[in-house]
This record gives structure tokens, C-alpha cells and sequence, in this order.
């Protein structure tokens, strides 16, 4: 406890349960986190549905090694079946409690009889593919449009509608999601017939297919939907918007304003690798996919409550330990599963509520979690997965991008590390006891269990592709298993698979919604017109046009997953720097940063919500708190610009001085937040402490000796006036 706190009977009553059963054990890390709109179903509609899943997880896995398919139709299956899993998974409305309140008999009739345009369009896609298996050239537009497109779009929009309604037990369906996912396939089925003819190189012109846009209108409406019920409305919002301006742009006034889309041009190529099916989905249906079975594989082995209590048995000592404990496992564990709130929620559930216990106020404790989690984004090899869509987007190889992350996420990480300590010493907290963790010696024995992540970075770097390594990890975390206490037969492969189906809804709902963002883009030129505004501000300062892109790039990621967030960024934002002079692996890293860590930036930042909902306390004071504790990320992004060594581009021994004298400045930057270096500090001592830590974080080599200099004389100040700081009962912290 802090000695500033008195002990409350209830603290006692933790210490005295402590002392009873000794070992805080992680357990559960691992378990599948059931979202409040999922449904949970028994009996042949879990069998149903978890066979879906395992068949969904299975089918990548064969096409990405096997027997590949044609590129757009591989992604056109990959959406449509994340469409078809999760509307049969995530309700529309929130469920009926105890069966009171449900919907009205008359709703499931009205969806019902929804099935038979739902089912009529479906039965004409078969009929067309037929008309062009007999030698026709093309369907007949009138076909198309009344036959097809219009009772696709009028259920498609009338079930949607419907759903929103529909309140039943958590383990019921209801009829307007099986019309939507009716809808799901007869949108696919199109596409996938016409794309496989020459008709395919007309998108975008006035020789399209009427019935290109048809289905690409109701897929997007789909696509809107489904994120809507997995992501929240942030997203969806953002894609409104950008919607509204491909018909609204011609009448804009300014840089905003371009001469215009007809509703099936525009549209006719939204479906294509112009949108959505570009960049997001090319790689949600590739690597993201892949590491999604990877992670879950892990899951279905319990290595997730190793890393925790391996984490726990690392740091648990030290003071302040439950928080040290949540940067290494918050890490180790936002690096596989790609989620800043989802890590939280995960790993939260545990280390938030230790914290809390040796004295960490609530506000700090959640706010530490949602700093850590969100660095998991950012921590090499596997990054989320965001560097996969860097690599995709900018060409340059995986593996050159995990290298040159290394620097900023060790920096962030100290940053963080710093900032719990300095915290934990200024307030006298406390580690944990031995006799309260687990044993280090024993769960070095199971170190064996890192194996399939060690596989994965070897394959990487020995030059296996990112499927072929991905591939080769995944089923080495299945042997792995087979010696250790959690042995992975055929029910729990099949377990593992169906996990991986579910949990990929969220991310390729999120990815595709992310290519309607990137087909306005890209279709309408307001990306070029941005870097046209971008390149005017770089010609009055380079730094403040560097400011305006980060604040564009976080509020773009505002509410939105990362994936989706830098997608977007990196659309908008990128070209713009890159036509400044910035080169193409600092710009997109520069974007990258900004839309990680606007999950962390009030005012809308998921993952200290997520962290608030934990520990308790009030959701802006923590993404406050967390944005305090993050306040590296904010200020790293710029010195790629001023420093590309950071970036492990230039000499070796430049790399290192860069490295090692920006590691020393953020450990000034965290003392100066927390007020604590040695001992208390006072606010000149802070202004001093600011530039030291800017001197040696910018990298040039005479800032780096002013930083030094500045550094060191604090430093003998300090241990001279406080002995080392060791304990803050013999000082008193002024107020922060």
C-alpha cells in the first residue's frame, strides 16, 4: 500500500486472502472473450455454427498452402464468409433479459417472408451463371436490375433495418439475419461469376454490368452493418462520411471539391482491388488470417497463461511489481493478438486489480494496462497487424519493417517501465512478495513453450515468406503442446480452428469497411488534393505539417481498431509526407505510431475505456492518464523525421549512439512526468529535465552532449541530496 493511504478493512481482508492461498497463478488468459452482442448457442446451432468456423479457418489455410485460388475471387470468398459467420454470431440488438421484453411474433413473420426476394436473387444468380456457362456475352441489364439487383437492395436494407429491432434470448436466432446472410451470398455469387469473365476489365466504365454495382452496393451495406455490430459506430461513421463525399464532392467548394462519379462507376469499381478489395482485405486474407489461427493455436495450448505467469515470475518483485508484470505479459500478448482493447480485457482482468492491491490508484492502474496493451502493436516481430499492411502497402519487406520497429518499441516500452517505477518509488509501493508468485525456476522449465514465436521469428529471418513461416509456427505450437500439461489432440485442433473463425469476423469486417474508406480515396483523388494541402504547409515549416498529419492520422483512428485506423492513415496521410521528402518507410511509420496510439488519445480511446471498465474509474480521467503514460509514442514519431538511424538507417555506430542516448532521454522524459529522479524533483528541476531528455531524444551528436551533460549533473544533484531515492518514506514527493 502506499504509506500515504491508510489500509481499509477490506485491504486487510485481500492481505490476510493472500497470505492464505500465497500464489497469484494467472489462469484463464487464454479463454475466449464472448462479446456482449455475441449469441452463445446449444445443441445443432453450435454445431452448425462452430463447423462453419472450423470449415472458414480451414479453407485459408489449404489456399494459402495448397491449392490456391484466383486472387479476387479468394478475397471475395474471404469476405463473404466473415459476412455469413458473423451475422449468424453477433445480434443487431441487444438480447432480451430472462425472455421478457422480446420481440413481437409479428417481427419473425415480417422476417420470414423477407427469405423469398432474399432467396429469389439468390436463385437468379444461379440462372445468370447459367445463361453464361451457354455461351452469352452478357446478361441482359433489365434481368439484372429488376430481377436481381433491386429485390437484393430492398431485403438487403429491409432486414438490416429489422434486425436492429429484433430482441430474443442470447442463444436464438432470428430470421432477418439468415436473410442477410442469404444476402451475404448472393452478392458474393455474383461477383464471383462476373469476375471470372472478360467482362471484369469494364469496372469502372459505362460498360459495366449494371449488376456489378447492384451487388457491390448491397455488399457494402452488409459490410457497414457487420462492423457496426463487431467495432461500434466510429468506423462506420468515418465511412458514411466518406461515402456522402463521392456524390457531394462536386458541389464542395476548395481543394475538397472534384468533378464527380456516376452511381455505377463509382461503384462498379468499389468491389475491385481498387477498394475493397485492395490492400485491407489482401492482407486481412492473407497474413492477418494466418497469425489470427496462429494466436489461437496458442490459446487452445494455455501459452497465453504461461507468458502472464512467466511475466509475473520475471518482474512480480519489483516495486510496483503487479504493473512491470502488465507491461512484459500486456506486450507479449497485443503483439499476437492485434487488439489494443482486447489485450486489456484479457490481461486486464488480472493485473489491474494487483496493481490496484499494492497501491496503485485505480486511474493509474487501468491506464498503465491500456499503455501496455496498446504497445503490443508496436513490438516486433509481429506487430499486430499493421506491419503486414505496411509491408503490403509499401512494398518494402516484412522483415526490413520488424527491424527497424525494434528502437521505437524498445523506447516506448522503457517509457512506460520508467514511468511505473519513478510512480511506485515516489509513492513507496511495494513488489510482491516471494510466496505470492510463481516460481521462476519451474516455469523456466516450460521456456520450450516460446518456441512456436522463436520458429516464427527464425523462418522470417532465414527468408521463408510470411505464410510459409506463419504456417510452420501454427503447427509447431500444436507438437509443442504435446509436452507440455496441455496437450492439443483433434478436439482441441478443431476447438482451435473454430476460435480463429470467430475471432477473425472483427478484423476482416473491420479491414473491409477500412477499403470502402480507401476506394473513395483512391477513386475520387482526395488523397492527391491532401498532399497537395500537406506539400503548401511544408513550404512555411516541415514541422508543422509533420503536426497537422498527426493529428489527421489520430483522428482518423479515433474508435477505430488499429488494423482499420492506419489503413486509413495510410491512404490520407502517407502520400502527403512522402511528397514532402519524407521517405516511404518513415512516413508510414510515422502514421503508423499515431494511429496505434489513438487508442490511447482522449477524447475517444478504446483501450482506456476498455481499462476503465476494469479497474472502475471515471473512462477520461484513465485515457488521460494513459495518454501521460504513452507520451514517448507522441514525441518518437517526429524524431524518425530528424533521426532516421532510429529507424536502423545509417551506420551501425550511429545506431547505437542514437539508440542508446534516446533510451537515457525518455528515462529523464519519464522522471520528469512522474516528478521523481533519485528523489523528489522540483519544477525548475522538471524545465531542465524536459530539455535534456529532448536533447538526447532528437539525436544529433551535440544534443546528445548537451543531453548528457544535463543528464549526469542531475543526476549527481539527486543521489547527493536523496542517497539514491531508495525510499520515499524518508523524502516527501512535492505534488505532481
Amino acid at each position: 500500500m502506499s504509506p500515504t493511504t491508510p489500509q481499509t478493512s477490506d485491504d486487510l481482508k485481500d492481505d490476510v486472502q493472500l497470505a492464505s492461498s500465497p500464489i497469484v497463478v494467472a489462469e484463464g488468459v487464454d479463454e475466449d472473450i464472448v462479446e456482449s452482442n455475441r449469441r452463445l448457442f446449444t445443441g445443432w446451432q453450435f454445431f452448425l455454427f462452430a463447423g462453419l468456423a472450423i470449415a472458414y479457418s480451414s479453407f485459408h489455410l489449404v489456399s494459402l498452402n495448397v491449392y490456391p485460388m484466383e486472387t479476387w475471387s479468394f478475397r471475395i470468398v474471404h469476405i463473404a464468409g466473415a459476412l455469413i459467420l458473423g451475422y449468424g454470431l453477433f445480434a443487431g440488438a441487444r438480447f432480451a433479459e430472462d425472455g421478457q421484453n422480446a420481440s413481437p411474433a409479428w417481427l419473425t413473420w415480417v422476417g420470414y417472408a423477407l427469405l423469398i426476394p432474399a432467396l429469389y436473387a439468390l436463385a437468379q444468380v444461379f440462372l445468370m451463371q447459367q445463361t453464361l456457362s451457354g455461351g452469352a456475352m452478357r446478361i441482359d441489364p433489365i434481368v439484372e436490375t429488376w430481377h436481381y439487383g433491386y429485390p437484393l437492395i430492398a431485403t438487403t436494407v429491409a432486414a438490416i433495418v429489422l434486425s436492429w429491432f429484433f430482441r430474443q434470448a442470447r442463444g436464438s436466432f432470428n430470421p432477418a439475419d439468415l436473410v442477410l446472410m442469404v444476402c451475404a451470398l448472393a452478392s458474393a455469387g455474383y461477383l464471383l461469376i462476373m469476375y471470372n469473365t472478360p467482362l471484369r476489365a469494364s469496372t469502372g466504365t459505362s460498360f459495366a454490368p449494371i449488376g456489378i454495382s447492384w451487388a457491390a452496393i448491397a455488399g457494402s451495406l452488409l459490410i457497414l452493418e457487420l462492423t457496426r455490430r463487431v467495432a461500434g459506430l466510429a468506423l462506420v461513421i468515418i465511412s458514411l462520411i466518406f461515402l456522402t463525399y463521392v456524390f457531394a464532392g462536386p458541389y464542395l467548394p476548395g481543394f475538397l471539391g472534384y468533378p464527380g462519379l456516376s452511381m455505377q462507376r463509382f461503384f462498379s469499381q468499389l468491389y475491385t482491388d481498387a477498394g475493397v478489395l485492395g490492400p485491407t482485405i489482401a492482407v486481412s486474407s492473407t497474413y492477418i488470417i494466418l497469425f489470427i489461427i496462429f494466436a489461437a493455436f496458442l490459446q487452445a495450448s494455455k501459452v497465453g497463461d504461461y507468458f502472464v505467469n512467466f511475466a509475473f515470475a520475471a518482474a512480480g518483485r519489483a516495486r510496483g511489481g503487479p504493473a512491470k508484470v502488465s507491461i512484459f505479459a500486456s506486450g507479449l500478448m497485443g503483439m499476437i493478438n492485434g487488439t489494443s482493447a482486447g489485450n486489456v480485457v484479457s490481461t486486464g482482468s488480472l493485473t489491474i486489480p494487483l496493481m490496484k492491491k499494492v497501491g496503485y490508484p485505480a486511474r493509474s492502474a487501468g491506464a498503465i494496462e491500456a499503455a501496455a496493451s496498446t504497445g503490443g502493436q508496436i513490438m516486433p516481430p509481429i506487430m499486430g497487424a499493421g506491419a503486414f499492411i505496411m509491408a503490403e502497402v509499401t512494398g518494402i519487406p516484412y522483415t526490413d519493417i520488424a527491424i527497424a520497429a525494434l528502437i521505437p518499441a524498445i523506447l516506448y516500452f522503457a517509457s512506460i517501465y520508467f514511468m511505473v517505477d519513478f510512480e511506485a518509488a515516489r509513492k513507496g509501493m511495494r513488489g510482491m512478495r516471494k510466496d505470492e508468485i510463481p516460481r521462476f525456476t519451474k516455469l523456466a522449465k516450460q521456456a520450450y513453450l516460446f518456441a512456436p514465436i522463436i520458429i516464427l521469428i527464425a523462418a522470417l529471418f532465414m527468408g521463408y515468406s510470411v505464410i510459409r513461416a506463419g504456417t510452420l509456427a501454427t503447427a509447431s505450437a500444436a507438437v509443442v503442446s504435446w509436452i507440455s500439461p496441455n496437450k492439443m489432440g483433434v478436439t482441441a485442433i478443431l476447438k482451435a480452428l473454430q476460435l480463429a473463425g470467430t475471432m477473425a469476423i472483427q478484423i476482416i469486417a473491420v479491414c473491409a469497411c477500412a477499403g470502402l474508406i480507401v476506394g473513395v480515396i483512391s477513386l475520387t483523388g482526395v488523397g492527391a488534393r491532401f498532399s497537395s494541402l500537406l506539400l503548401g504547409l511544408a513550404g512555411v515549416s516541415q514541422l508543422l505539417a509533420l503536426i497537422f498529419a498527426m493529428l489527421i492520422s489520430i483522428l482518423l483512428g479515433m474508435g477505430m481498431p488499429t488494423t482499420a485506423a492506419y489503413a486509413v492513415a495510410a491512404s490520407v496521410v502517407a502520400p502527403g509526407l512522402i511528397n514532402i521528402g519524407i521517405e516511404p518507410l518513415i512516413a508510414h511509420f510515422f502514421v503508423f505510431y499515431f494511429a496505434v496510439v489513438s487508442a490511447i488519445t482522449p477524447p475517444v480511446a478504446l483501450a482506456s475505456y476498455a481499462a476503465a471498465g476494469i479497474s472502475g474509474d471515471n473512462p477520461m480521467g484513465t485515457s488521460v492518464a494513459s495518454f501521460k503514460i504513452g507520451l514517448a509514442a507522441f514525441i518518437v514519431p517526429f524524431m524518425f523525421f530528424y533521426s532516421p538511424a532510429m529507424l536502423m538507417e545509417g551506420s551501425a555506430i550511429q545506431i547505437l549512439r542514437v539508440g542508446v542516448t534516446a533510451t537515457l532521454g525518455i528515462i529523464l522524459l519519464s522522471g520528469m512526468v512522474q516528478a521523481w529522479f533519485f528523489g523528489p524533483v522540483n519544477v525548475l528541476k522538471r524545465v531542465i529535465m524536459l530539455v535534456g531528455a529532448m536533447c538526447m531524444i532528437y539525436g544529433g551528436i551535440y544534443t546528445d552532449i548537451v543531453g548528457l551533460a544535463i543528464g549526469a549533473g542531475l543526476v549527481i544533484i539527486q543521489r547527493k541530496q536523496f542517497g539514491g531515492g531508495k525510499s520515499a518514506d524518508k523524502v516527501q514527493a512535492p505534488a505532481s
